[in-house]
């Protein structure tokens, strides 16, 4: 079985941390897009006719920037498209798209089960900071709409190190997403990446930012407000009621295959990992002549598939199954890491318990600092 993302790339308004593939809605091509997508689905599906899609998730982007019918057409076209009946379907949500009930009343009726609302902060100049059009209060409209439509498996984000946020501010926001006893949050630090305007801020001395002992503060309040709150650590920055863990980004954790649809989107089926069109034009030219839009297919070899295979799920609280590995690459962890995972035990940065190695609470903070070492220097025959 595999998962689908869906990519939506519209937005109404672009904050300034993102740098995912987004363009701001007005004026674009919003309903040959779908078209587009829908297609794509469809021919991507129609080479792989007994695959049964486990996860599906629509993500953006906004994809509840859409209109209610728009939003309608794509769920409409997700179900004749893929062979998925039954099983996680999530959809990313801005809160002020949620002031009504009518996009919910569609995603409920086409069987979405769970909703994940990008909330980011509590604290209304923070949201204007960062870029957000919407204000503290939407966030408890949505969330009061979505539950008196019928969702239950709802979960929020929230970014911390943010540009003037103290540790007393984002606790003051975790507190307030935690009254709202949702069953699963995830909360970010905050990355800058290139191409967004905090980037540019930055090069240019203009983005004062939480210093590091500041943000492994903001990080372990994170950690200990949501276990005491029966929330627990389920992966580096995901925190859940048990049962409530999101499958499909569990299905990434574990390197196993998905289907990226959608401009800009990444697929990973067997060993191939593509990567469709970004821009929207580009995107579309290849779907109007019924040729799949992918601009780049890259055959992932076993070095790489062994290092993703350990940086992925030990970003899990699971972690690496032995057993797994073994199955998976026909050889043992210790022929390929033995040296590494001592030394790493050693510095209590990596346990093990019932055949799993996985990061320590420690680990978990210094965790790009382990991923880099399990990079492979020499290819594996």
């Amino acid at each position: 079985m595999a998962g689908a993302y869906i990519h939506i790339p519209f937005c109404a308004h672009i904050c300034y941390y993102c740098d995912f593939n987004k363009v701001f809605i007005e004026g674009q091509p919003v309903d040959a897009y779908i078209d587009g997508l829908l297609k794509e689905m469809r021919l991507v599906m129609a080479a792989h006719p007994d695959e049964r899609i486990e996860t599906v998730y629509i993500g953006g982007g906004t994809p509840t920037a859409l209109t209610a019918s728009q939003l309608d057409r794509v769920l409409t076209g997700v179900r004749r498209a893929l062979n998925f009946e039954q099983g996680e379907f999530t959809v990313e949500a801005n809160p002020n798209d949620l002031l009504t009930t009518d996009k919910l009343q569609v995603m409920k009726d086409h069987g979405v089960n769970r909703l994940s609302i990008g909330v980011q902060s509590f604290d209304d100049e923070i949201l204007k900071r960062i870029g957000r059009t919407h204000k503290a209060k939407d966030v408890y409209q949505a969330i009061a709409n979505a539950r008196r439509v019928g969702f239950d498996n709802l979960s929020l984000d929230l970014i911390f190190r943010l540009p003037g946020q103290s540790r007393e501010n984002f606790l003051a926001s975790l507190h307030k997403a935690l009254e709202l006893d949702l069953p699963h949050y995830s909360t970010y630090s905050l990355i800058l990446e290139k191409k967004t305007i905090f980037y540019n801020l930055m090069r240019k001395g203009r983005l004062q930012l939480p210093g590091q002992d500041v943000e492994a503060d903001m990080y372990q309040d994170a950690i200990d407000l949501m276990r005491t709150h029966g929330r627990e650590q389920y992966e580096i920055s995901n925190f859940a009621k048990p049962g409530y863990q999101c499958e499909h980004n569990l299905l990434y954790w574990r390197n196993d295959k998905y289907f990226g649809f959608g401009a800009g989107a990444f697929g990973y089926v067997g060993r191939d990992r593509y990567h469709n069109f970004g821009p929207i034009q580009q995107y579309l030219a290849p779907l109007a002549a019924d040729k799949v839009p992918v601009i780049e297919h890259h055959l992932v070899p076993l070095s790489e598939q062994i290092e993703e295979e350990m940086f992925l799920g030990l970003r899990t609280r699971e972690g690496v199954s032995r057993e797994r590995f073994e199955a998976r690459y026909h050889m043992t962890i210790e022929a390929v890491y033995g040296d590494l995972i001592a030394q790493l035990k050693q510095a209590q940065l990596l346990t093990e318990a019932n055949g799993r190695l996985a990061l320590t609470t420690q680990g978990m903070f210094l965790g790009n600092e382990v991923f880099q070492q399990f990079l492979i220097d020499e290819p594996l025959i």
